[in-house]
């Protein structure tokens, strides 16, 4: 059972069901929730507005449900979507842009990023990227997977951590170059990774 607080709501805290980038953060009452389900896209309760809303029920940015899951005291709730468009209603592809401590720099959050850049480099190429050059000469985008795959391999032979980080975060871009480039959906990646989950 869910828990909703003394106003009846829940925190609804949306995450991209590709990248795990969070998205946004809104509150839902039992009617949300229930149309959440019944739907499979997004609604939530406007606390300003005292009304219900589905997101992007005005400019098509509609976030597609994956999956819905509960905290361990029932009081928020994580809801991966595919988003349409971005998320924000700056136009942003996330709500979390301002950095107010640390850095975000050696974390995840540059996945997601340069997702974003690869499909633009994709739709909209740019003369003298390197990225073009892959997309354009498939051989040459499968080599160097290939060729980054035997470079990270014998940087762990050669046990220099900032080596196989070097090789690896090579490995990593040049196959979200293929995986853009092929239009391969994470979705069956993830569910094939499921299945080694033994």
């Amino acid at each position: 059972m869910l828990k909703y607080d003394e106003n009846g709501l829940i925190t609804v805290v949306v995450q991209d069901h590709a990248t795990s980038e969070v998205l946004m953060v809104a509150w839902a009452n039992d009617e949300a929730v229930e149309l959440m389900k019944s739907t499979g896209y997004t609604h939530f309760w406007s606390r300003s507005r005292k009304k219900l809303w589905k997101k992007g029920e005005e400019s098509g940015n509609v976030q597609k449900i994956v999956s819905m899951q509960t905290d361990c005291d029932n009081d928020t709730m994580l809801v991966r979507v595919e988003q349409t468009g971005v998320a924000c209603h700056t136009g942003s592809a996330s709500c979390f842009n301002e950095l107010i401590y640390g850095s975000i720099d050696g974390t995840s959050a540059i996945l997601p990023e340069l997702k974003r850049v690869l499909r633009s480099r994709l739709e909209e190429p740019v003369p003298d990227s390197y990225t073009c050059k892959l997309f354009s000469d498939e051989n040459k985008m499968c080599k160097k997977i290939v060729e980054e795959a035997g470079e990270f391999t014998l940087s762990i032979k050669d046990g220099d951590e900032k080596e196989m980080a070097w090789e690896l975060a090579d490995l990593i871009y040049h196959t979200m170059v293929a995986i853009e480039k092929t239009g391969l959906p994470m979705k069956k990646v993830y569910e094939k990774l499921s299945e080694r989950r033994k």
